[in-house]
């Protein structure tokens, strides 16, 4: 089966099982990733509370940490909801945003990394090198630095750690250490709409959701980001500006079909 066939697959998959995805998400973008995430036919849901995370991820099909507004309370939830995922068996998405920015995002994002050991971690290149590099830093949530700066560093974290490391940017790379894919599917405006990077994570949960083969997680997050910036790419063919080109995100996340992706996915395996 070639690559795009493996995307419609995944995307059979959500659809045909609407898998729960479990999100410790910032108050930020939980409206947008539930609505990216109902839109793409999985189901969201929203708990943060320490009381009921362990619950809610031993009910769920995926469960996403993002560390975009953290507070100890969360943080305590995250590590509850690691725990009961690791317990069930089920993914684990973690988004280390603005990790090098401060000292503290960085060394929960560390922490998540070293003790839970996610199956996935998607951040741009600056926040994946604040995972690896001590000293390394960011604009806020931006990347200072560009995908190909980092992506021997990410083949060396995925080794070590034995995960799948997401960078994305113009362009995505996606590594397990083994395996590497790159993912050219996307558009500027992505950049102008806040969400967009969590809303990426939120896709590649989805994706995770409905595979039991670890083997499989690198290519469903390649195939998660290429959908994903495909339906992008479709979205600002008619709307240029960020308001509407959000809205027309969630629409084309929606209504791409086999057609679509056969004529637009552009995923392949490349050398490290």
């Amino acid at each position: 089966m070639d690559l795009t066939e493996k995307v419609i697959a995944f995307r059979k998959r959500i659809i045909e099982r609407s898998p729960l995805v479990h999100h410790i998400t910032n108050y930020v973008v939980m409206n947008v990733t539930a609505n990216v995430t109902l839109a793409m036919g999985a189901s969201p849901v929203m708990a943060h509370a320490r009381e009921e995370v362990a619950e809610m991820s031993a009910l769920a099909s995926a469960l996403v940490i993002n560390i975009g507004t953290l507070s100890r309370t969360w943080i305590e939830a995250m590590y509850l909801a690691c725990e009961a995922a690791r317990r069930k068996g089920i993914p684990i998405v973690v988004d280390p945003v603005g990790a090098g920015a401060t000292k503290y995002r960085t060394e929960v994002s560390r922490h998540l990394l070293d003790c839970y050991v996610p199956s996935v971690v998607r951040g741009n290149s600056s926040e994946i090198r604040a995972l690896i590099e001590e000293g390394s830093t960011t604009k806020g949530v931006d990347s200072i630095h560009t995908v190909d700066e980092v992506k021997s560093e990410a083949v060396n974290l995925a080794q070590t750690k034995k995960i799948v490391v997401a960078i994305t940017g113009v362009e995505d790379f996606i590594t397990d250490g083994e395996e590497h894919y790159c993912v050219r599917n996307g558009h500027e405006l992505m950049a102008r709409v806040t969400g967009t990077g969590c809303s990426a994570t939120s896709v590649i949960a989805a994706f995770l959701a409905v595979t039991q083969d670890r083997s499989e997680y690198a290519i469903a997050t390649a195939a998660g980001l290429a959908y994903y910036g495909l339906a992008a790419e479709y979205a600002a063919r008619d709307h240029q500006a960020p308001g509407s080109f959000g809205i027309a995100l969630l629409d084309w996340l929606y209504r791409l079909n086999d057609t679509h992706l056969r004529e637009g996915i552009r995923l392949e395996q490349v050398q490290s």
